[in-house]
């Protein structure tokens, strides 16, 4: 796709993030308990999340038809030969079932299998970070780079907790005992792109999960990419969009942060 396209599909698109936005912010503190459904284990889901995916898999598709999707609540099964996307329509749907106020829309782009266009919509604070190929990120036109602070005494470091799986608990609260003692200190907010987009914008400087699903970190691991970070697999490779091993860092914390992970996380 040529980047004047690229462009034109993300104004459009990003209309249609604050339409799905304003749709979740009507029916929030609205919905109740016998209109969620129990996916499985601490994974929750209502009318808000399948009504929110569907609108966006509609414009999506109607932007590029021969396209594909990877969607959290299966709304389409479907893989497109060039263009895939990955869609998260409430990324924190148990904050927002509990009326805390932060949750999201992820929505990243894939062209042959590479991320060239990424969204983040943080919906209460009505705060949109975006990105495409060959451009900076941004955070309602403003332009966002990741932070300069240096030494894991300054990290302002973000995690998470998964919902079943749990035998990595275990390692993660041990390593979080060095954190509380090393670092300025941790938060957990209960949406995995927001998180990564909070790295982009300077917010983090650390962030580190495991477990996760694609349409969790797609779009968020290209916005810290976009906006001069580093994202890692647990062993400090390439990570794949699987979201089961995520450490995303600014680049002045990342090797600092690296080695006292894989030194602390047994």
């Amino acid at each position: 796709m040529e980047q004047q396209e690229l462009q034109a599909l993300l104004d459009q698109l990003l209309i249609q993030v604050e339409e799905v936005g304003t749709f979740m912010s009507n029916h929030f503190g609205q919905v109740k308990s016998d209109d969620v459904e129990e996916k499985g284990k601490n994974s929750l889901v209502s009318f808000v999340d399948k009504q929110a995916e569907a609108m966006l898999v509609s414009f999506c598709e109607e932007a590029i038809p021969d396209s594909g999707f990877l969607t959290e609540e299966d709304t389409i099964n479907k893989t497109g030969e060039r263009y895939n996307w990955i869609i998260d329509p409430l990324d924190g749907t148990t904050n927002y079932l509990y009326e805390i106020p932060t949750f999201s829309i992820s929505i990243a782009l894939q062209e042959h299998g590479e991320t060239i266009l990424g969204v983040v919509y943080e919906v209460i604070r009505q705060e949109c970070f975006y990105s495409i190929r060959g451009g900076a990120a941004y955070l309602n036109g403003q332009e966002i780079q990741v932070a300069q602070r240096s030494g894991i005494d300054a990290a302002m470091i973000a995690t998470g907790f998964p919902y079943s799986e749990f035998e990595f608990v275990a390692r993660q609260m041990n390593f979080m005992q060095v954190l509380i003692q090393e670092a300025r200190g941790i938060r957990r907010i209960g949406s995995a792109a927001v998180d990564l987009a909070y790295v982009a914008a300077g917010r983090f400087d650390v962030y580190f999960e495991a477990k996760l699903n694609p349409w969790d970190v797609a779009a968020g691991i290209f916005l810290v990419q976009q906006a001069g970070g580093k994202v890692v697999d647990f062993s400090g490779g390439k990570p794949d969009l699987s979201g089961r091993e995520v450490i995303a860092t600014s680049g002045a914390m990342h090797q600092d942060f690296l080695q006292l992970f894989q030194d602390s996380f047994k």
